[in-house]
């Protein structure tokens, strides 16, 4: 069987044994309730020493006596909803398959994982079923005893409602009978969670003070962006759409944020980061480039007209770019395994928990103007340097400059906004305007160097690489109009502080 995934909604609930379930065929939508089916079930979650997974509210364990026996993977999505990604037992007892354990690595790097709890429950599921026999919900009684490695066996009673094919009217309905039979919200999160009671690492989320210094508006923008790497890494890992691309806004934003603030936070450290950080997004990026010129390619060979297409070229292209998507994401893969990218990870907890603060942080409403006004100084640079370029060539390269300095004005006036409110929305909006029109720029650069080698390809093989040079006069035409509204837009942007 292959992996699969689904999302998970449901409650919990406390209830002493005396309690008994209350009739369900009365909530909204059920028209009657299956007979009921009794499973034992026993499942092994797995853990580091530290208990890294817990407490980032993510499960792992091995299951059996069930419908769906295998190791499963919770991963939290918001507040009531979990992903739970379901692999196959693979026949061996010799620890966690490599596979699940890729699903959980962004928490546990290279420490080993090690059986921390087993829960055997005795489980009656009450499958509450539409007029056409669809599943809506289904409302578990279990009977749970937890054993805590190294602890004695500790139980309990809980009811469980999970939704199928229903909505959240009936989870909401369904708690409130429930509740009125006497059942209580649960105590815990989870089963694992209860078993484990206080011996769960806290990880406390920083707030923002309402008088901040400089020092903590860094600590909650980065502390958001660690979160998104810890959030996007097993996306990546099971290559969902767009994952790539949010993993890598991640991981410039948080570049961004060490360089502006690096009157504040100390340099070789900040600097050493952004090394880092650098080299996870070069390894992101072959894959996601790809991504994006595949899709570009297809829309644009699309509006050719036909008699000018010359030959295989959608598909020429795209075969490339499926190659180049291939081996960029199987080396991005690579990268995510390494002991330079858990080293990163490790560093990266490190600095939201204990920034690197020097002595010149200050009060941010005082000091974060000149931090944006610093940055707004590195763009209208590189705009200089771009208009004195002596050949296309190196206007092409100061552009893309631009570019980047627009990116780090617009993620500085972002993560200004608690202090600096509308204008630093607005400064964040204009920065925007010049990194969109500048970026169409860059992508068509990007493109004409394909089309160039494509074309070359062709040609060397004897075909007609006319298409090819169409669609090249395409991208230059496209990156000449956006150099020119760049350049008609630049005179009548304001910047305020």
């Amino acid at each position: 069987m292959a992996t699969t995934e689904q999302l998970e909604i449901e409650a919990k609930y406390d209830v002493d044994d005396s309690v008994i379930l209350p009739a369900l065929h009365e909530l909204p939508g059920v028209a009657r309730v299956a007979q009921p089916v009794e499973l034992d079930l026993e499942a092994v979650y797995y853990d580091t020493a530290d208990l890294d997974l817990v407490a980032r509210k993510v499960t792992l364990r091995r299951r059996t006596g069930g419908e769906d026996d295998g190791w499963h993977v919770k991963l939290p999505v918001s507040s009531g909803e979990r992903l739970e990604v379901h692999h196959p037992l693979d026949g061996s007892e010799d620890g966690v398959p490599i596979d699940v354990v890729r699903t959980v690595r962004v928490h546990v790097r290279d420490h080993p994982l090690v059986p921390v709890v087993t829960l055997k429950t005795r489980r009656i599921v009450h499958r509450l079923l539409d007029a056409d026999g669809g599943v809506l919900a289904e409302v578990a009684d279990d009977q749970v005893t937890a054993t805590v490695t190294g602890a004695e066996p500790e139980s309990w009673r809980e009811w469980e409602v999970e939704l199928v094919d229903g909505d959240r009217a009936l989870l909401s309905a369904a708690g409130d009978v429930l509740m009125q039979a006497g059942a209580r919200p649960a105590s815990g999160p989870s089963k694992l969670a209860r078993a484990l009671g206080d011996r769960v690492p806290a990880y406390d989320a920083f707030e923002l003070p309402k008088k901040p210094l400089t020092s903590d508006l860094f600590r909650a923008y980065a502390g958001a962006q660690v979160q998104a790497i810890r959030d996007r890494d097993p996306e990546v890992r099971r290559d969902v759409p767009d994952s790539i691309h949010k993993f890598r806004v991640a991981t410039r934003r948080l570049r961004s944020a060490l360089a502006t603030y690096r009157p504040v936070v100390d340099r070789a450290a900040g600097d050493q980061l952004r090394a880092e950080l650098k080299w996870l997004a070069g390894e992101l990026g072959t894959a996601r480039d790809a991504e994006v010129q595949r899709e570009h390619f297809a829309a644009e060979v699309a509006e050719q007209p036909v008699e000018l297409v010359i030959g295989r070229v959608a598909g020429r292209i795209d075969d490339h770019l499926r190659g180049v998507y291939r081996d960029g994401r199987a080396a991005a893969l690579d990268a995510l395994e390494s002991p330079r990218y858990f080293r990163l990870l490790d560093a990266l907890d490190e600095l939201v928990a204990k920034p690197p603060v020097t002595d010149g942080d200050r009060k941010a409403r005082k000091q974060i103007g000149d931090l944006l006004a610093h940055d707004y100084k590195r763009m209208r640079k590189a705009v200089r340097r771009s208009q004195q370029a002596e050949t296309v060539a190196d206007q092409d390269h100061e552009l893309h400059e631009v570019r980047k300095a627009a990116k780090r004005l617009r993620y500085a006036a972002e993560f200004a906004v608690p202090v600096l409110g509308d204008d630093a929305t607005q400064l964040a909006t204009r920065a925007e305007e010049v990194q969109e029109i500048l970026g169409e720029h860059q992508d068509s650069v990007v493109s004409r160097t394909l089309l160039h080698t494509l074309a070359l390809e062709v040609f060397a093989e004897g075909g007609n690489p006319f298409t090819y040079g169409r669609l090249h006069a395409a991208e230059e035409a496209r990156g000449n109009t956006s150099r020119e509204a760049f350049y008609k837009l630049w005179p009548t942007l304001e910047f305020r502080f």
